[in-house]
Protein backbone atom coordinates (compact mmCIF):
# COMPACT_ATOMS: atom_id res chain seq x y z
CA UNK A 1 0.00 0.00 0.00
CA UNK A 2 1.09 3.11 -0.89
CA UNK A 3 2.01 5.70 2.27
CA UNK A 4 -0.05 8.38 3.54
CA UNK A 5 0.18 11.90 1.75
CA UNK A 6 1.77 14.14 4.46
CA UNK A 7 -0.38 17.02 5.45
CA UNK A 8 0.73 20.22 2.98
CA UNK A 9 -1.62 20.94 1.13
CA UNK A 10 -1.02 23.06 -2.21
CA UNK A 11 -3.67 25.34 -4.26
CA UNK A 12 -2.52 25.74 -7.82
CA UNK A 13 -4.58 28.35 -10.17
CA UNK A 14 -3.94 29.38 -13.39
CA UNK A 15 -6.05 32.72 -14.41
CA UNK A 16 -6.05 34.72 -18.11
CA UNK A 17 -8.33 37.41 -17.68
CA UNK A 18 -10.77 35.74 -15.39
CA UNK A 19 -13.00 38.94 -13.93
CA UNK A 20 -14.23 39.64 -10.54
CA UNK A 21 -15.01 35.83 -9.82
CA UNK A 22 -11.23 35.50 -9.04
CA UNK A 23 -11.19 37.10 -6.24
CA UNK A 24 -14.50 35.38 -5.07
CA UNK A 25 -11.98 32.23 -5.86
CA UNK A 26 -8.70 33.41 -4.11
CA UNK A 27 -10.57 34.66 -1.11
CA UNK A 28 -12.41 31.02 -0.81
CA UNK A 29 -9.08 29.19 -0.54
CA UNK A 30 -7.18 32.11 2.07
CA UNK A 31 -10.58 31.20 4.03
CA UNK A 32 -10.19 27.42 3.87
CA UNK A 33 -8.08 26.31 7.01
CA UNK A 34 -7.25 23.28 5.61
CA UNK A 35 -4.85 24.80 2.30
CA UNK A 36 -1.15 25.52 3.49
CA UNK A 37 -0.46 28.30 0.56
CA UNK A 38 -1.95 29.22 -2.84
CA UNK A 39 0.18 29.28 -6.09
CA UNK A 40 -1.28 31.48 -8.53
CA UNK A 41 -0.56 31.55 -11.98
CA UNK A 42 -1.14 35.37 -13.48
CA UNK A 43 -1.36 34.99 -17.64
CA UNK A 44 -1.53 38.57 -17.93
CA UNK A 45 -4.52 40.13 -16.12
CA UNK A 46 -5.36 43.45 -16.11
CA UNK A 47 -3.37 45.73 -13.75
CA UNK A 48 -5.82 46.58 -11.20
CA UNK A 49 -7.18 42.77 -10.77
CA UNK A 50 -3.19 42.20 -10.26
CA UNK A 51 -3.60 45.22 -8.18
CA UNK A 52 -5.76 43.46 -6.19
CA UNK A 53 -4.29 40.24 -6.35
CA UNK A 54 -0.70 41.99 -5.04
CA UNK A 55 -2.79 43.73 -2.12
CA UNK A 56 -3.50 40.10 -0.65
CA UNK A 57 -0.66 38.66 -1.09
CA UNK A 58 0.93 41.55 1.35
CA UNK A 59 -1.46 40.51 3.97
CA UNK A 60 -1.59 37.25 3.49
CA UNK A 61 1.64 35.34 3.27
CA UNK A 62 0.05 31.56 2.23
CA UNK A 63 -0.62 33.77 -1.34
CA UNK A 64 2.47 33.54 -3.82
CA UNK A 65 2.09 35.07 -7.50
CA UNK A 66 3.99 34.03 -10.50
CA UNK A 67 3.51 36.76 -13.40
CA UNK A 68 4.48 35.36 -16.66
CA UNK A 69 3.39 38.19 -18.57
CA UNK A 70 1.59 36.38 -21.14
CA UNK A 71 -1.21 33.85 -21.79
CA UNK A 72 0.96 30.86 -21.71
CA UNK A 73 -1.92 28.11 -21.72
CA UNK A 74 -3.37 26.16 -19.01
CA UNK A 75 -0.92 22.79 -19.14
CA UNK A 76 2.20 25.18 -19.04
CA UNK A 77 0.87 27.55 -15.95
CA UNK A 78 -0.15 24.49 -13.94
CA UNK A 79 3.03 22.88 -14.19
CA UNK A 80 4.64 26.10 -13.56
CA UNK A 81 2.81 26.51 -10.34
CA UNK A 82 3.00 23.06 -9.24
CA UNK A 83 6.91 23.20 -9.40
CA UNK A 84 7.29 26.73 -7.19
CA UNK A 85 4.54 24.71 -4.65
CA UNK A 86 5.92 23.50 -1.41
CA UNK A 87 2.88 21.25 -0.43
CA UNK A 88 3.19 17.03 -1.08
CA UNK A 89 -0.58 17.37 -2.23
CA UNK A 90 -1.57 19.59 -5.20
CA UNK A 91 -5.36 21.10 -5.81
CA UNK A 92 -5.26 22.13 -9.01
CA UNK A 93 -8.63 24.77 -9.00
CA UNK A 94 -10.01 26.65 -11.55
CA UNK A 95 -10.31 30.92 -11.19
CA UNK A 96 -13.77 30.59 -11.59
CA UNK A 97 -14.37 28.13 -9.00
CA UNK A 98 -15.23 28.61 -4.90
CA UNK A 99 -13.95 26.57 -2.68
CA UNK A 100 -15.40 25.59 0.92
CA UNK A 101 -13.78 24.83 4.10
CA UNK A 102 -12.93 21.04 4.57
CA UNK A 103 -12.99 20.53 0.96
CA UNK A 104 -9.56 20.04 0.46
CA UNK A 105 -9.17 18.04 3.43
CA UNK A 106 -11.76 15.58 2.04
CA UNK A 107 -9.94 15.29 -1.42
CA UNK A 108 -6.44 14.79 0.49
CA UNK A 109 -8.52 12.21 2.60
CA UNK A 110 -10.13 10.43 -0.46
CA UNK A 111 -6.47 10.20 -2.09
CA UNK A 112 -4.77 8.72 0.85
CA UNK A 113 -3.76 4.70 0.13
CA UNK A 114 -5.06 5.13 -3.58
CA UNK A 115 -2.83 3.43 -6.11
CA UNK A 116 0.12 6.28 -7.36
CA UNK A 117 -0.34 8.04 -9.94
CA UNK A 118 -3.76 8.86 -8.75
CA UNK A 119 -6.64 11.62 -9.27
CA UNK A 120 -9.02 12.90 -7.32
CA UNK A 121 -11.40 15.14 -8.79
CA UNK A 122 -14.67 16.98 -7.25
CA UNK A 123 -18.15 17.32 -7.86
CA UNK A 124 -18.86 20.69 -10.33
CA UNK A 125 -21.76 22.48 -9.38
CA UNK A 126 -22.94 25.36 -11.75
CA UNK A 127 -25.02 28.99 -10.82
CA UNK A 128 -28.33 27.27 -11.80
CA UNK A 129 -27.47 24.83 -8.66
CA UNK A 130 -27.38 21.56 -11.33
CA UNK A 131 -24.30 19.72 -11.82
CA UNK A 132 -22.16 20.27 -14.89
CA UNK A 133 -20.59 18.26 -17.31
CA UNK A 134 -16.92 17.24 -16.91
CA UNK A 135 -16.80 16.01 -13.54
CA UNK A 136 -17.40 12.27 -13.94
CA UNK A 137 -16.73 11.05 -17.50
CA UNK A 138 -15.86 7.79 -19.46
CA UNK A 139 -13.21 6.92 -21.24
CA UNK A 140 -12.55 9.29 -24.35
CA UNK A 141 -13.48 7.86 -27.63
CA UNK A 142 -13.25 8.77 -31.10
CA UNK A 143 -17.41 7.86 -31.00
CA UNK A 144 -17.38 10.02 -27.67
CA UNK A 145 -15.16 13.13 -28.65
CA UNK A 146 -17.60 13.29 -31.98
CA UNK A 147 -21.02 13.18 -30.33
CA UNK A 148 -19.65 15.57 -27.55
CA UNK A 149 -17.37 17.62 -29.86
CA UNK A 150 -21.57 17.82 -31.91
CA UNK A 151 -23.70 18.71 -28.51
CA UNK A 152 -24.88 15.47 -28.59
CA UNK A 153 -26.05 13.07 -25.85
CA UNK A 154 -23.27 10.70 -25.10
CA UNK A 155 -22.24 7.71 -22.92
CA UNK A 156 -18.89 9.97 -22.12
CA UNK A 157 -21.09 12.14 -19.92
CA UNK A 158 -21.87 10.93 -16.78
CA UNK A 159 -23.48 14.09 -14.88
CA UNK A 160 -26.77 12.39 -15.56
CA UNK A 161 -26.74 9.05 -13.86
CA UNK A 162 -27.35 8.73 -10.15
CA UNK A 163 -24.81 10.48 -7.65
CA UNK A 164 -22.98 7.98 -5.79
CA UNK A 165 -22.87 8.30 -1.78
CA UNK A 166 -19.00 7.36 -2.22
CA UNK A 167 -15.90 8.13 -3.67
CA UNK A 168 -15.89 5.77 -6.99
CA UNK A 169 -13.23 5.09 -9.44
CA UNK A 170 -13.99 7.26 -12.81
CA UNK A 171 -12.07 6.98 -16.28
CA UNK A 172 -11.75 10.76 -16.59
CA UNK A 173 -12.72 14.05 -14.09
CA UNK A 174 -12.27 17.53 -14.68
CA UNK A 175 -9.01 19.73 -14.12
CA UNK A 176 -11.24 22.40 -12.70
CA UNK A 177 -10.65 20.82 -9.34
CA UNK A 178 -8.67 18.29 -9.00
CA UNK A 179 -6.12 16.69 -6.25
CA UNK A 180 -3.29 14.60 -6.75
CA UNK A 181 0.38 14.16 -4.37
CA UNK A 182 3.15 15.77 -5.89
CA UNK A 183 4.79 12.35 -6.29
CA UNK A 184 2.01 11.03 -8.95
CA UNK A 185 1.96 14.48 -10.52
CA UNK A 186 6.06 14.28 -11.34
CA UNK A 187 5.51 10.38 -12.00
CA UNK A 188 3.80 11.65 -14.79
CA UNK A 189 6.01 14.58 -15.84
CA UNK A 190 2.68 16.89 -14.95
CA UNK A 191 0.23 18.24 -17.60
CA UNK A 192 1.37 17.89 -20.91
CA UNK A 193 2.30 21.41 -22.20
CA UNK A 194 1.44 20.28 -26.14
CA UNK A 195 -2.23 20.91 -24.94
CA UNK A 196 -3.15 24.70 -24.63
CA UNK A 197 -6.27 24.92 -23.41
CA UNK A 198 -9.11 21.56 -22.96
CA UNK A 199 -8.27 18.24 -23.38
CA UNK A 200 -5.19 18.27 -21.22
CA UNK A 201 -7.67 17.10 -17.84
CA UNK A 202 -8.77 13.77 -20.01
CA UNK A 203 -4.76 13.08 -21.24
CA UNK A 204 -3.54 13.18 -17.46
CA UNK A 205 -6.26 10.91 -16.34
CA UNK A 206 -5.72 8.57 -18.80
CA UNK A 207 -1.99 8.25 -18.57
CA UNK A 208 -2.30 8.18 -15.09
CA UNK A 209 -4.88 4.76 -15.60
CA UNK A 210 -2.15 3.56 -17.75
CA UNK A 211 0.29 3.92 -15.62
CA UNK A 212 -1.51 1.78 -12.53
CA UNK A 213 -2.79 4.55 -11.36
CA UNK A 214 -6.38 5.40 -9.78
CA UNK A 215 -8.59 8.00 -10.92
CA UNK A 216 -11.54 8.38 -8.25
CA UNK A 217 -14.89 11.28 -8.37
CA UNK A 218 -15.52 11.89 -5.40
CA UNK A 219 -19.11 13.48 -4.92
CA UNK A 220 -19.18 14.51 -1.46
CA UNK A 221 -16.88 17.42 -2.12
CA UNK A 222 -19.07 19.86 -4.31
CA UNK A 223 -17.48 22.69 -5.52
CA UNK A 224 -19.38 25.85 -7.01
CA UNK A 225 -18.10 26.70 -10.55
CA UNK A 226 -18.89 29.49 -12.72
CA UNK A 227 -17.29 28.17 -15.66
CA UNK A 228 -16.39 30.44 -19.38
CA UNK A 229 -15.24 33.22 -17.72
CA UNK A 230 -11.78 34.27 -19.29
CA UNK A 231 -12.22 36.93 -21.74
CA UNK A 232 -10.81 34.66 -24.63
CA UNK A 233 -13.04 34.64 -27.92
CA UNK A 234 -15.27 31.72 -28.49
CA UNK A 235 -13.25 30.98 -31.77
CA UNK A 236 -10.20 30.16 -29.98
CA UNK A 237 -11.64 28.24 -27.34
CA UNK A 238 -12.80 25.54 -29.92
CA UNK A 239 -9.84 25.70 -31.79
CA UNK A 240 -8.21 24.78 -29.06
CA UNK A 241 -10.59 22.11 -28.28
CA UNK A 242 -10.33 21.06 -32.01
CA UNK A 243 -6.60 20.72 -31.62
CA UNK A 244 -6.85 19.09 -28.35
CA UNK A 245 -8.44 16.22 -29.46
CA UNK A 246 -6.44 15.79 -32.29
CA UNK A 247 -3.43 15.98 -29.83
CA UNK A 248 -4.90 13.20 -27.82
CA UNK A 249 -5.60 10.72 -30.36
CA UNK A 250 -2.26 11.19 -31.89
CA UNK A 251 -0.90 10.07 -28.60
CA UNK A 252 -3.28 7.72 -27.56
CA UNK A 253 -4.48 6.31 -30.82
CA UNK A 254 -1.85 3.36 -30.75
CA UNK A 255 0.26 2.71 -33.73
CA UNK A 256 -2.27 4.41 -36.00
CA UNK A 257 -2.26 7.35 -33.57
CA UNK A 258 -0.32 9.87 -36.03
CA UNK A 259 -2.42 8.95 -38.72
CA UNK A 260 -5.81 9.50 -36.69
CA UNK A 261 -4.63 13.28 -35.42
CA UNK A 262 -3.43 13.80 -39.19
CA UNK A 263 -6.83 12.60 -40.79
CA UNK A 264 -8.61 13.91 -37.69
CA UNK A 265 -7.11 17.47 -37.00
CA UNK A 266 -8.82 19.43 -40.18
CA UNK A 267 -11.86 17.85 -39.73
CA UNK A 268 -11.95 18.82 -35.68
CA UNK A 269 -11.08 22.50 -36.90
CA UNK A 270 -13.87 22.65 -39.23
CA UNK A 271 -15.95 21.61 -36.85
CA UNK A 272 -15.21 24.01 -34.22
CA UNK A 273 -15.09 26.62 -37.19
CA UNK A 274 -19.31 25.37 -38.02
CA UNK A 275 -19.96 25.21 -34.37
CA UNK A 276 -19.01 28.37 -33.28
CA UNK A 277 -20.68 29.79 -36.16
CA UNK A 278 -24.08 27.77 -35.42
CA UNK A 279 -23.54 28.87 -31.50
CA UNK A 280 -23.54 32.54 -32.87
CA UNK A 281 -26.77 32.19 -34.75
CA UNK A 282 -28.30 30.53 -31.70
CA UNK A 283 -27.60 33.51 -30.36
CA UNK A 284 -28.96 36.20 -32.23
CA UNK A 285 -32.45 34.09 -32.28
CA UNK A 286 -32.27 33.36 -28.51
CA UNK A 287 -32.01 29.36 -29.43
CA UNK A 288 -30.41 27.47 -26.59
CA UNK A 289 -26.90 26.55 -28.05
CA UNK A 290 -25.98 22.53 -27.42
CA UNK A 291 -24.08 21.72 -24.68
CA UNK A 292 -20.54 20.45 -26.35
CA UNK A 293 -17.82 21.13 -23.01
CA UNK A 294 -15.52 17.66 -22.91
Amino acid sequence: MDQPVRSGISAVIVTFRTGDVLLECVDSVLAAPDVDELVLVNHDNPADMVDKLEQRARHDGRLRLIHTGANLGFSRGCNLGAKSAQGDVLLFLNPDAVLKPGDAARLRETLQGRSEPAIIGARLIGPDGKEQRGARRGALTLGSAFTGFLGLSCAFHREHEPLPSQPVQMPTVSGAAMVMTRRGFEALDGFDEGYFLHVEDIDICKRARDAGGEVVFEPRVEIAHVGSTSKISQVKVEIFKALGLARYFTLHGGLIGPVQGFVLGPVFLLGALARTLVSRLQARTGAEAPAADL
